[in-house]
């Protein structure tokens, strides 16, 4: 099971305290591959984006109109997190739907 997400980010923390199998990777230190990003925009659509990030603040109009796909490889902070990734199946965030599903 791998968790892509922020190490410093509070919402993380709790999703790998609660999941002691999973692997955290840092989205802001690793980076995410565009093969997962596209199974994660076709499954999530524009959920995927977070746009109450501060990252998502500091980006003028221009920016904003980006495809979603193109934002999240530049600044991939901007991804909702955690991304969770277990047997082939894609979870996003960390809301009871979540938890319910992978048996928390």
């Amino acid at each position: 099971m791998k968790l892509y997400g922020l190490k410093n980010c509070d919402t993380c923390r709790k999703a790998l305290k609660a999941l002691p199998d999973a692997q955290l990777v840092d989205v802001r230190a690793d980076g995410i591959s565009l093969e997962l990003l596209q199974a994660a925009e076709a499954q999530f659509g524009a959920t995927l984006l977070n746009t109450r990030s501060t990252t998502w603040r500091g980006l003028d109009e221009s920016e904003r109109a980006r495809p979603a796909l193109d934002l999240l490889q530049d600044h991939p902070t901007l991804m909702k997190r955690p991304l969770i990734e277990t047997n082939g199946a894609l979870h996003l965030g960390w809301t009871k739907e979540v938890q319910a599903a992978l048996g928390v």
